[in-house]
């Protein structure tokens, strides 16, 4: 069994040992358990908000957003398959997953100078996601965005279905704090300091958490390489739990099994701190069966 073990805030659990794995089937407690930690490989996209219709911002922006792209590349590992794509009125490839690693540098080298158009987040994301559906491996969404849609033929509730049912976790950076920044030294009679730049935070964070991912709000460039290590941390790692059952038929009705965490001293329920300090106890995280059939071979 291959288990991402998280806190409540969702932030994976490291420094698990084998012992504070408890495997029961059948309500029987199994003995020969095994724990290792998998990194494996990741099948990431880039999406990146690059464009609009107010000038001083697309300005200011275009050059964040162009620092936070180009420190994904900072994490992306040799066996990882990466795309990256730009979205104004339309998505735009920079890198497709068939072509090299060799050739990311140069897509931000291509970026160019964001453009005067809409900002048609929605379409640019169910585009991604369809792209992504067929592809094998541990897949993921990266979107540097503002949330701000303007004029997409898709609506939110069609996108927010969308990456509910896609299996595909998205993890949303968000601009909104960087975008106030602007609007401060702008003004509140600057066009763009009329619209509600919360409310696509927000609708960001509702996205990320329908699939599975994880929403980040940017405070300063100084956070991006920690974001993308939590990121990459979430999408690589797994605990692979492996255990040899104490029933020795090889035929039978469905096995239910059971994962608990526990504290081995004392058998209870883990106990640890979340991201607040406050102490919790791990509850059952994993229960699921399986039908025995014997194995045949040399």
């Amino acid at each position: 069994m291959k288990l991402q073990v998280e806190d409540p805030n969702g932030y994976f659990l490291p420094n698990l040992r084998r012992e504070h794995f408890a495997v029961y089937e059948d309500g029987v407690r199994q003995k020969t358990v095994s724990v290792e930690v998998e990194h494996s490989p990741v099948t990431a996209a880039l999406l990146m908000e690059f464009g609009g219709r107010y000038h001083e911002l697309n300005r200011a922006l275009g050059l964040d957003v162009h620092e936070i792209g180009r420190q994904f590349l900072d994490v992306v590992g040799r066996n990882d398959k990466i795309a990256i794509f730009k979205y104004g009125g339309k998505l735009d490839t920079l890198l497709d997953f068939s072509q090299g690693r060799e050739l990311a540098d140069k897509a931000f080298d291509d970026l160019g100078t964001s453009e005067f158009s809409e900002l048609n987040f929605y379409d640019a994301l169910l585009d991604a996601l369809n792209r992504m559906r067929d592809l094998n491996g541990r897949k993921a969404i990266i979107v540097v965005s503002s949330g701000l849609d303007t004029f997409s033929k898709a609506t939110y509730e069609q996108v927010l279905q969308a990456a509910k049912d896609s299996s595909i976790p998205i993890y949303a950076i968000g601009l909104v704090r960087l975008i106030q920044r602007e609007i401060a030294a702008y003004g509140s009679t600057a066009p763009f300091a009329r619209i509600d730049w919360n409310a696509g935070q927000k609708r960001l964070e509702n996205l990320a958490k329908v699939s599975g991912g994880r929403a980040y709000v940017l405070e300063s460039d100084i956070q991006v390489p920690a974001i993308y290590d939590d990121i990459m941390e979430n999408l690589r790692l797994r605990y692979v739990v492996t255990y040899v059952s104490s029933n020795t038929a090889t035929a039978g009705p469905p096995r239910r099994i059971r994962v608990d965490l526990i504290d081995p001293k004392t058998g209870e329920a883990l106990k640890f701190r979340d991201s607040t300090g406050k102490v919790i106890s791990s509850k059952v995280f994993i229960q699921e069966s399986y039908i025995p059939t014997a194995v045949t071979g040399d």
